[in-house]
């Protein structure tokens, strides 16, 4: 792995930071982020992916060291990550994202498939109606490392999605590694392993270690997703039945 470098491109007039890491003659590797991260929280498993890959590591809009609009949502920040790839020249990547980034990723993944080779969702929030209630919170007393403004609007859309958010999920053809957190996490399991089976490629995988897993189960993170990087859907589906 090469040292890990902080850059920044101009998204539309956005600010997007990014870390990135690995071989730049390596095959292309994304890492989206949960809601009030950054980049950083991948710190625990970034080595080990730069390894094979060219490892790119945003912060999101409103978070970390990338502009602060006021403006958010799901598209906004789908369309961000599209810009990105634009702006650093990658045609096609792998993708993995975890709670808010693994919808950011789902539905890049419906909008522009062609730039997927892979897909892992970590624990992210199903796009179903109904799924989750999320009321709107309280600016907090202190201050926050990321813009408190994204907070609510985000909470909004995963309590009323767009239906055509599930819908389009049943089109998307990506191969596609869905990870849950199991029992102890707040995302509903079941909708989850019912997300994998609307997609025509997609394994679903419980890792028992809560919201977080690739914090809190880095190697089994880390292996979970080399073996399905590295195996055909069929041959994964034979190693981790669902």
């Amino acid at each position: 792995m090469t040292g890990t470098e902080q850059r920044s491109v101009d998204v539309g007039g956005l600010t997007i930071s990014y870390r990135v890491a690995g071989d730049p003659a390596a095959p292309p590797m994304l890492l989206l982020h949960a809601l009030g991260e950054d980049g950083r929280d991948w710190q625990g498993v970034l080595p080990d992916f730069a390894g094979t890959h060219r490892v790119y590591v945003p912060d999101l809009r409103g978070h970390g060291a990338s502009g602060y609009p006021g403006k958010y949502s799901f598209e906004l920040m789908r369309d961000d990550i599209i810009g990105l790839l634009d702006a650093i020249g990658v045609a096609e990547t792998v993708l993995i994202g975890h709670s808010l980034g693994g919808m950011v990723a789902i539905l890049l993944a419906e909008a522009a498939p062609q730039r997927l080779t892979r897909l892992v969702l970590e624990d992210c929030p199903p796009p179903r109606p109904g799924a989750l209630h999320r009321p709107p919170l309280e600016p907090p007393d202190e201050p926050l490392p990321f813009d408190f403004a994204v907070v609510n609007p985000i909470r909004f859309q995963l309590t009323n999605p767009d239906p055509a958010w599930w819908e389009r999920t049943a089109g998307v053809t990506v191969p596609t590694l869905v990870i849950g957190g199991g029992p102890e996490s707040q995302i509903p399991q079941e909708m989850l392993a019912e997300l994998a089976d609307r997609m025509p490629n997609a394994t679903f995988v419980t890792i028992p270690a809560g919201h977080h897993v690739h914090r809190n189960q880095p190697t089994a993170f880390i292996t979970t997703v080399r073996t399905f990087l590295t195996r055909t859907p069929t041959l994964f589906k034979d190693i981790y039945p669902d």
